[in-house]
């Protein structure tokens, strides 16, 4: 390349196939006063190592040192998704995407392509899939649901199969393999639209101008499975690579109950309900898959029921799947919605720009660890690697694509090429600013990383708090008011710990990193004030047992606190919070009721995870809010607390679609702990 012969002037560059390097990805590098050798057993190897010399140009080009790379991945599967069905994007951003998987050394673009609210890939033999399926007539504004509001502006787009063949073959160059997805039986409405002979009902359908999940799915009879199996014919046509991504997700079974179709299959086939259907549904597209010599891949609603052994799982509602899946014997690619959805927030949803939800920080991205402890060495083989995300319902350019791709790339990129004892969070932002600097050149719209300090609104037991805020970039500079407001590059700058007067009052303090070409953060924003601790209760010991008293309600709620007061199917004891593994119902509440042992007065930090919503009250007062619908979220709160026994309270409402709850507790001074086990009491019956 251009740069790398004019960053290295006389210096000669050998480039050498050697069979003595045994990874077939793994590459040497040798920099010397003479020059470089590179060496690798395969292409990939050479392409790889060039991208490695390409990066050290790119920070120091006058001056690569003397070095020696012996490098290779740690996982098959370094993948990144872009969801192309709620918003289009034109080929030349799809490329471009494309070259940033390859800078950074990901070799997955797994390709979202269809949806309820668009179909975009070009099928000949049904041709409607495009001319009806690829346009909506227009798309919600934000997050207007009820009452819902339209833009009025059709939107669409497709592409024809020679594009997606110039595709492939440039995602090929830069040794890529592209992995369709074609979603089924559910996120099928603009398949439907098209053809409506493939639904359970007689319609009128069109495709969906709203987000979400619709009960309109693909009717398990034979001409739906002729149909499916005609489009995946044209789509291996298209897609040399081994795997074919069927969605399998987010799967109402309204539809189903209703349709004589589809009781009829259950009643032939044996099986035992809606759930087994969907696993027979996903099967028999499996069969045909292999038959064709192509390995099926889904998300892990497919696990339910059971599936084919050639099947492998790709896990997003956490990483229960992937352990699940990895137990039996199927392969796992780990992209769980709490570590790698890169279309949640990179902060407080608050102070960020408008997103589907969720917060995903840069550090939670680098601190994801694809193989489970869970699982035994040889489980553990079952993980092919990792892959982040990128869901666009509300992303509808390139830069706002960007703009939540970087820098959370470079995290994932790390994630899925190092070792896990190689990766060190310090070391990461120490050589942070320098890749950003290269994105810089590169024209990237990263986002500018966030003020950090600010994390959550905290008390003091003492009349002044002390904060001080930072940045991860050394160019950077913060300026922060008091007053609410957004800081601009005239506002005072915290050059030092700032010392918060909070005896009468509470203190706002609201800051944003700005860099010298005039860029700036998202805003971040906290609340300080001074608090007492609450007291202890009063309770005979003889009246506390272990554990956490939760009742199970199979219902729908529009949130979670509607669930206190309901009446439940069932009655346990949890030893900690979380879901309890009876749960049956698509949509349910649970509601955990008892007390908090508090070992020492002091100031204690909760977080609370879940997807849908959670709300974490001690004493009668709400400690975390996380209520609400949203992808798995997660959000922190602080009590002051005397040493003792204090009343606690979590509810949590289920949507369909997730499946995560999970709470943790921080000591003054302390690490995260799981909120179980001996910080747990009930009491018993009088």
């Amino acid at each position: 390349p251009p740069m790398i012969r004019e960053g290295l002037a006389e210096r000669a560059i050998t480039l050498t196939l050697d069979a003595s390097v045994r990874h077939r990805e793994g590459y040497r590098l040798e920099v010397t006063a003479t020059g470089i050798r590179l060496a690798a057993s395969r292409e990939a190897g050479i392409f790889y190592g060039l991208e490695t010399l390409r990066q050290l140009l790119a920070m120091a080009p006058d001056s690569v040192p003397a070095l020696t790379i012996d490098d290779a991945p740690r996982f098959s599967w370094r993948g990144a998704h872009l969801d192309v069905a709620r918003h289009f994007f034109p080929v030349a951003f799809v490329k471009r995407y494309i070259d940033f998987l390859a800078r950074y050394k990901l070799n997955t673009f797994h390709w979202h392509l269809t949806d309820d609210q668009g179909w975009r890939i070009e099928i000949r033999r049904y041709p409607r899939l495009t001319e009806v399926g690829a346009w909506r007539k227009e798309t919600i504004v934000g997050k207007n649901f009820d009452p819902y509001i339209g833009d009025s502006t059709p939107h669409g787009g497709f592409y024809t199969q020679d594009e997606i063949r110039e595709v492939v073959a440039y995602a090929a160059e830069r040794h890529i393999t592209v992995v369709p997805e074609i979603e089924m039986p559910g996120h099928a409405k603009a398949a439907i639209a098209a053809y409506p002979e493939l639904a359970c009902t007689p319609g009128p359908f069109e495709v969906w101008t709203r987000w979400g999940v619709a009960d309109d799915i693909l009717c398990p009879h034979d001409a739906t499975f002729a149909f499916l199996e005609n489009v995946l014919t044209e789509v291996m046509e298209l897609f040399p690579g081994p795997w074919i991504h069927v969605g399998g997700d987010e799967v109402p079974k309204t539809r189903w109950k209703a349709s004589a179709v589809a009781q009829e299959i259950i009643r032939r086939e044996g099986l035992a309900d809606e759930s087994e259907l969907q696993s027979w549904f996903i099967r028999r597209i499996e069969r045909f898959l292999s038959s064709q010599g192509r390995r099926l891949i889904g998300w892990d609603e497919i696990l339910e029921g059971g599936i084919a052994p050639g099947a492998a799982v790709m896990s997003w509602r956490g990483t229960a799947g992937g352990i699940a899946a990895a137990r039996e014997g199927h392969d796992v690619v780990m992209s769980p919605g709490s570590h790698l959805y890169f279309d949640h927030a990179q902060g407080p949803e608050q102070l960020e720009p408008l997103s589907i939800g969720g917060n995903t920080p840069l550090d939670r991205v680098y601190g994801f660890e694809p193989v489970p402890a869970e699982l035994s060495p040889a489980e553990a083989t079952h993980i092919l690697g990792a892959q982040a995300n990128l869901w666009t319902e509300y992303l509808a350019t390139p830069d706002q694509v960007e703009f939540m791709l970087f820098p959370r790339l470079l995290a994932l990129a790390e994630v899925v090429w190092s070792p896990a004892s190689a990766r060190e969070w310090e070391s990461f932002i120490r050589r942070l600013p320098a890749q950003l600097a290269l994105l810089d050149r590169l024209g990237v719209n990263y986002r500018v990383p966030h003020v950090e300090g600010l994390e959550l609104d905290r008390l003091t037991l003492s009349d002044t708090a002390v904060i001080e805020l930072q940045s991860l970039l050394p160019a950077g500079t913060i300026h922060y008011t008091f007053d609410g407001s957004a800081p601009t590059p005239a506002a005072p700058v915290a050059d030092a710990p700032l010392r918060l007067p909070v005896r009468d009052s509470t203190v706002v303090v609201t800051a944003a990193v700005f860099l010298p070409d005039g860029r700036s953060s998202p805003v971040r924003s906290a609340r300080f004030s001074r608090t007492t601790l609450r007291s202890a209760e009063r309770i005979a010991p003889g009246r506390v047992r272990p554990g956490l008293a939760v009742t199970y309600h199979p219902a729908t709620f529009p949130n979670a606190r509607a669930v206190t007061g309901r009446r439940p199917a069932f009655r346990a004891v949890a030893d900690s919070v979380a879901r309890t593994g009876r749960e049956r119902a698509e949509t349910y509440g649970l509601r955990f009721s008892g007390l908090l042992r508090v070992p020492a007065d002091g100031l204690y930090e909760f977080s609370l995870v879940s997807d849908d919503g959670s709300v974490l009250s001690i004493g009668g007062a709400v400690v975390v809010d996380n209520d609400g619908w949203h992808s798995e979220t997660e959000r922190f709160g602080m009590a002051a607390l005397a040493a003792g026994l204090h009343r606690l309270e979590v509810t949590f409402v289920q949507g369909s679609g997730g499946a995560s709850l999970r709470a943790s507790v921080r000591r003054p001074g302390g690490a995260w702990e799981p909120l179980a086990g001996a910080w747990l009491a009930h009491l018993t019956a009088r």
